[in-house]
């Protein structure tokens, strides 16, 4: 018997002296239940006592269904009635009401089933649900965690408990039918001491006997948990922060996600600690993952936390890449400390301390934590013009802002770092914002800021159906349902003309425009246009006041497709990596990085970090993933290559890939197809869902120029740099970059020939333009009247930039 068990053989011990009613009952089944409940306690670490399980596999044996009850009678905790006309009520039975505080306690139900119904028995309390309020539903949907989200937006003061039903074999969900049978309910206590608690059963609505006969008030008599202090290394050595997990065999997570409290999330199933903080857990055995980060490997350790007072527990971590040992320092620009799912309350959230620890556990040297709409007058009190007073020299933490839920956000969210001031001129905390992008980002880079698009394939959607309906709309002047080679001239097709008519009749109706959209879509990069415009980085972009693009943490086909199609124009936007948290991913920060070349440093200086994130001396990647020292005829990212006439560059870069990539929620949900064609004008990828990436253990690294790959590598992941060299030819200026598909991506070496800027493609300048068109047409009635007249200005000029750009580039590009 383990240290729980020593425990918890008290259970035997009756609390009511009066004992339970025998059912008349066939001694088989109620013996195979029996035979069950004995091989799931065992599975759960808590076996029965040997006098009782001596007692109870006679019975078994012979099949004496008055036996079984006898033997296990005594350790009921709670009897469960059910009439014939399916009316549950519940009563308190003979065993002691003792439960470890931090583990889950296995306790025996018995159930009287005159009904003999094989519903669902139900079990709850309302000393039980989170501690929590305030999560979106939205944000919980799409981190696939809907488990963790209540009906009710009500603070859980007084929730302790968690209660389930063991329903993992060998036990059953459902009731068997039999007209008595045993159950084992798990419960967790967060508290130690006495606690009384309420326990509610029902085998569905309605199904509760009147006069809260289905409720049974008990006092538990809640044993403390083990302080389990931390003592965290680092690689080398010294003291730091790491992220930890605890699991048990049967995989249960302590502490339970629904009973977190800062400084823990309740939607992360792992926990930060600083060496010398401390976890409560429960006498036994777990494992312990431990991490800081995807440059380092997850140790796992079988720990076992003995029955006492407090321990203390060496945590040594691991590391498999260095990216500062080439001077490259990671940051994520986007993080929330309030709102989508964090909790207690949503408009408040949590406070620089916690917030510090994220992201000093996930190894990044810069987090960016932003205030928007809803935290905003709360959050507001933390923002300062310098790095928040928890940053040390090598994590460095500042407060900002997203223009998200008020004001400007009606035509895209809005990433503004390095503020001075807070507020826009003459507005009044959020209300009174400009109610389009363009005044937000001109008046942050007049106060030295830096500004971008957040979760930038947000918007960028395109329904081929939509799509196709679309352009008939538009161009089809005849009102015939289909477009002729005349009236498609003035359209942007998704292909050509000739490959759309499949039928050859010399027109495109629906079904073929609707097919050509299909056949597109999933190619990089492509002219089609998005049902929304997606959103006003088309205008700042030619307005010269957006620095960045935000990559890795939606759908990637779609980021990189509007980066290429602006970097063909010839703008200097630059790629940085993000993660929303916790709105798009509440796994963790830096989910999404940017890798931002400093070299050797002791200390970082934030506003040195954002102008290379500007300048794109960086590449962004989601950690596992890097891509060092890329240069193109020495240049490096950021940098320009000049050359008097077309001729060849050499391309140099190191590449390195952790050999435990992980693979949750497909962020950026595409992944290389086996064998993709690497000529011609596209290349397709697909669903990661249906795909596997990392299949042998390799990646695929592509030399892109002006967003076509014009030679490919592979390499092994396997934690250790690789060395690549290209050469290639460049007939044009043009930009130059390095990606491996959906991981990472390198910032361009931008190559000049003769002096000409960069032109790469006429159809990515009229997708741009027609972007500004579409977005006007869905979004104008956005920006308030008042400023409708200035927009349609600053519209009508951007638009104008790119016809220009579009006449600049080569037919046929």
């Amino acid at each position: 018997m383990n240290k729980i068990c020593a425990f918890f053989a008290t259970l035997t011990l009756a609390a009511y002296a009066e004992p339970l009613p025998v059912i008349e009952v066939e001694g088989q089944p109620l013996s195979a239940n029996a035979r069950r409940i004995v091989q799931a306690l065992d599975f759960l670490g808590v076996p029965l006592a040997e006098n009782v399980r001596a007692k109870l596999n006679a019975a078994i044996a012979k099949r004496d269904a008055a036996g079984v009850q006898a033997a296990l009678d005594a350790q009921v905790l709670c009897v469960v009635d059910i009439s014939p006309e399916s009316r549950v009520k519940a009563q308190r039975g003979p065993a002691a009401a003792r439960v470890q505080q931090g583990g889950y306690t296995p306790v025996l139900i018995k159930v009287i089933n005159h009904a003999t119904s094989v519903a669902h028995l139900q079990f709850s309390s309302p000393q039980a649900g989170p501690s929590y309020a305030g999560v979106a539903k939205g944000t919980m949907e799409r981190e696939r965690q809907t488990h963790l989200r209540e009906n009710e937006n009500t603070q859980g003061a007084d929730r302790f408990l968690e209660v389930s039903l063991y329903e993992a074999p060998p036990m059953t969900a459902n009731l068997s039918g039999l007209e008595v049978e045993y159950a084992i309910a798990l419960l967790y206590s967060s508290e130690a001491g006495k606690r009384e608690t309420t326990l509610v059963f029902d085998i569905g609505q309605g199904t509760q006997d009147l006069g809260f006969r289905a409720e049974v008030p008990v006092l538990f008599d809640v044993r403390p948990a083990v302080t389990v202090k931390l003592d965290v290394k680092d690689f080398d050595g010294t003291p730091t922060t790491a992220r930890l997990t605890f699991t048990d065999a049967q995989g249960h997570v302590f502490p339970p996600q629904a009973r977190r409290l800062a400084p823990d999330f309740f939607f992360q199933k792992h926990l930060y600690r600083a060496s010398g903080g401390s976890v409560l857990l429960p006498p036994g055995e777990f494992t312990m993952e431990a991490s800081r980060g995807p440059e380092y490997h997850t140790v796992k350790t079988k720990v076992s936390i003995p029955l006492a007072k407090e321990m203390t527990l060496p945590v040594k971590l691991e590391r498999w890449m260095n990216a500062a040992d080439l001077g490259y320092y990671s940051g994520d620009h986007h993080i929330h400390a309030a709102g989508c799912a964090h909790y207690t309350s949503p408009s408040e959230g949590m406070r620089p301390e916690h917030m510090f620890q994220q992201v000093k556990g996930e190894g990044l040297n810069v987090g960016c934590v932003l205030a928007w709409g809803y935290c905003f007058d709360y959050q507001r009190q933390f923002f300062g013009p310098q790095v928040d007073r928890f940053s040390e020299p090598l994590t460095q933490m500042k407060y900002d802002m997203e223009v998200s839920g008020f004001g400007s956000a009606a035509l895209g969210h809005v990433c503004l770092l390095n503020l001075r001031e807070l507020v826009y001129p003459g507005a009044d905390g959020i209300k009174g914002w400009p109610t389009w992008t363009l005044p937000a980002l001109r008046w942050t880079k007049q106060q030295g800021g830096y500004t971008g698009y957040p979760h930038s394939g947000s918007g960028m959607q395109v329904n081929a159906s939509v799509a196709a309906k679309r352009l008939l709309d538009l161009y089809d002047a005849g009102k015939d349902a289909r477009l002729t080679a005349v009236e498609a001239q003035a359209a942007l097709l998704p292909e050509s003309y000739e490959k759309i008519d499949a039928d050859h009749d010399g027109g495109l109706n629906e079904a073929e425009l609707v097919n050509s959209h299909e056949r597109v879509l999933d190619t990089l990069p492509n002219v089609a246009i998005p049902d929304a415009g997606g959103h006003e980085i088309f205008v700042t972009t030619a307005h010269g006041v957006c620095d960045f693009i935000s990559a890795m943490d939606t759908a990637r086909l779609l980021e990189w497709n509007t980066w290429y199609h602006l970097m063909n124009c010839g703008f200097p936007l630059k790629a940085a990596g993000e993660t929303d948290f916790p709105c798009m991913s509440g796994t963790r920060v830096g989910q999404g990085r940017t890798y931002v070349k400093l070299g050797k440093i002791d200390s970082i200086d934030f506003t040195k970090w954002c102008e290379g994130l500007a300048k794109g001396s960086s590449y962004v990647s989601d950690g596992y993933a890097h891509a060092l020292d890329f240069t193109v005829a020495g240049q490096s990212s950021g940098d320009e290559v000049r050359l008097a006439q077309p001729g060849r560059v050499e391309v140099k870069v190191k590449t390195a890939f952790g050999s435990e990539t992980p693979l949750e929620i497909a962020y950026g949900g595409a992944s290389p197809v086996a064998g993709a064609r690497l000529t011609g004008d596209t290349v397709n990828y697909h669903d990661a869902t249906t795909a596997q990436p990392y299949a042998g253990g390799k990646r695929k690294i592509e030399l892109v120029v002006n967003g076509l790959p014009v030679a490919v590598r592979e390499v092994l992941a396997d934690d250790q740099v690789h060395e690549l060299v290209f050469n290639v030819d460049i007939p044009r200026s043009s930009w130059v970059a390095v990606r491996q598909f959906p991981q990472m991506h390198t910032n361009p070496v931008n190559v000049i020939v003769a002096d000409q800027p960069i032109r790469a493609s006429r159809r990515s300048a009229q997708w741009c333009l027609a972007c500004i068109e579409q977005l006007w047409r869905v979004r104008e009635k956005n920006i308030a009247p008042a400023e409708r007249d200035a927009a349609r200005r600053a519209y009508e000029e951007a638009k104008e930039i790119y016809r220009r750009i579009a006449s600049e580039a080569e037919q046929g590009t």
